[in-house]
């Protein structure tokens, strides 16, 4: 097992062990791999995902058996609905007990399978190379995703003949990779048509690495671009042609763009709800162009009028080796200079609030601290809202989040892993790697400060205080005549006092200005820091 990760140039993994992976982590002992010990499974997935988004390798993580594999769940989940490359390695009990409930058995690639893109129950310890070659080819081929082996303790400690193989030959995973010349071709019609075009691009952007090819792209077509919230980064902000996130908690802007187009091209993003609050009223009026590697994605949520499936990055490339004839930019002049000028009107809430911190104002400024190449890892909840529709993505920064799930807890173990990438590529001197959360949020993650002090790390958090779970609170206002109904955190614990008990300097405040010169602090130093923002409980996400 160890060899085989050796192999495939893993350097560092994430995990909590058992009796049932024991044999695993004795091994590992001899092996220059990195193993990052977490407080809870959960967070070796997340701290593997962040680990992925920012290397663009699959992440590793590992737990034992039972209670171990079924904590791993959420974190499975996420990566799956984010479609993050994962390897997940699960102890398990004896095969020959298998099926009869001993102690701390689980049926987890039983349990995993509506959550991952593929699992084995190795049956064969000579089977080893073989299935965790596969597995990493499958996690990070076609749509990533995440793959589970389980493996009997018993087979940890067998002995059998090794062959490492070289290449993957899997009948019938084949994923298509260079888009259908015909289908390409009336794209670029298509495009050349169009009066009023929007792109959308997703999460898929990155998967495929093609941030270069996009820009590129975009400045060619000269296309007004919007985003998903996976997608935030993909296009610089400050991009004359990006006009911001769309769908229910988007921005006004792209929204409204969206609503008066003619033609949309939907790049790598799935059309989840949040993200296309009325499908059946854009597509009566709105021509649909879905351009993903997943095939299965298209037409699945939003009515398709020409399918393009393939590799973004390759797609891309070949869309760039049409010309587009300068007078369709011309002609779409009007369009673009119509949005700008609505986006003029739409301005940051930047309204100081009384005793506390306005916190779409702080996004904004934070982010504009943090300077170029920052790691900027959010949890879910308003928190995600106010970052997502109010921060700065600069070209080289990263936006890592989780969109499909909605996970509470991911950002602390998510800027674990990620700093962990920039330590591997030798880059970390050069990126701020920030979490931000709620205190809500906070609290679900808050053990993986024991794990950022552990590994030295210069993690820094954030955490917006506002002693309530706020979204809820916003949803019962809206959707239930303001009863609120068990959203009130009263005793929770001070995360200022909870970061210096595991010895990290902790910073608080209620006004901007404060905050800010806290910000400054906390980036100038070389160890971990948290700040507190105690913001208005009824602050709204938009």
């Amino acid at each position: 097992m160890i060899h085989a990760l050796e192999k495939e140039g893993v350097q560092h993994i994430f995990g909590y062990p058992g009796a049932t992976i024991a044999p695993f982590y004795d091994a590992l002992i001899q092996s220059d791999i990195k193993h990052i010990l977490v407080r809870h499974e959960q967070h070796a997935g997340h701290a593997a995902s962040g680990y992925a988004r920012v290397s663009g390798k699959p992440g590793v993580c590992v737990v034992t058996s039972g209670p171990g594999a079924t904590n791993l769940i959420t974190a499975l989940a996420t990566a799956y609905m984010d479609s993050i490359p994962i390897i997940a390695i699960s102890g398990q009990v004896d095969s020959n007990l298998l099926g009869r409930d001993v102690f701390q058995e689980a049926d987890i690639t039983g349990a995993t399978e509506p959550f991952t893109k593929y699992s084995y129950l190795v049956k064969d310890a000579a089977d080893i190379p073989r299935i965790f070659k596969e597995a990493f080819h499958i996690a990070s081929t076609g749509r990533p995703g995440p793959v589970l082996i389980d493996i009997p303790v018993d087979l940890q400690t067998d002995k059998a003949a090794m062959h490492f193989p070289d290449e993957v030959h899997l009948r019938g995973y084949n994923p298509t990779i260079k888009g259908h010349p015909g289908q390409v071709k009336r794209l670029v019609k298509e495009i050349r048509k169009a009066k009023r075009p929007i792109l959308c691009v997703g999460g898929g952007v990155f998967n495929s690495h093609a941030e270069q090819n996009l820009a590129a792209f975009i400045d060619k077509a000269g296309i007004p671009t919007v985003c998903t919230l996976m997608g935030i980064g993909a296009v610089p902000t400050d991009s004359p042609l990006f006009m911001g996130q769309v769908g229910m908690h988007g921005d006004n802007l792209a929204n409204e763009a969206l609503s008066h187009a003619d033609i949309l091209i939907l790049m790598g993003a799935r059309v989840s709800d949040r993200a296309m609050m009325l499908p059946d009223k854009i597509k009566r009026k709105t021509k649909i162009i879905h351009v993903d590697i997943d095939p299965a994605e298209i037409g699945k949520n939003l009515d398709t009028y020409l399918p393009v499936v393939g590799d973004l990055n390759t797609i891309l490339g070949q869309l760039l080796e049409y010309e587009v004839p300068e007078q369709v930019k011309l002609n779409r002049e009007e369009w673009t200079k119509n949005l700008h000028d609505k986006a003029a009107l739409m301005l940051t809430d930047e309204t100081v609030r009384s005793g506390t911190v306005n916190p779409k104002a702080f996004a904004k400024e934070l982010s504009k601290k943090l300077g170029d190449n920052y790691i900027y890892c959010q949890d879910v909840g308003q928190n995600q809202l106010w970052s997502a529709g109010n921060i700065e993505v600069r070209k080289g920064c990263k936006f890592l989040t989780t969109g499909g799930m909605g996970t509470m807890g991911y950002s602390i173990g998510a800027a674990v892993g990620a700093r962990f990438a920039t330590i591997e590529d030798g880059t970390q001197n050069a990126r701020t790697v920030i979490a931000v959360c709620g205190d809500g949020s906070f609290q679900m993650c808050m053990m993986e400060l024991a794990t950022i002090v552990q590994q030295g790390l210069d993690v820094k958090v954030i955490v917006m205080r506002n002693g309530k779970l706020g979204l809820v609170r916003e949803i019962q206002d809206k959707s239930y005549y303001g009863h609120h109904s068990e959203i009130d955190l009263t005793g929770s614990p001070d995360p200022a006092l909870i970061a210096k008990a595991y010895g990290i300097d902790a910073y608080q405040a209620s006004d901007i200005d404060t905050a800010l010169g806290h910000v400054d602090k906390m980036l100038s130093s070389t160890r971990p820091a948290l700040l507190v923002i105690n913001v208005p409980d009824d602050e709204s996400s938009l």
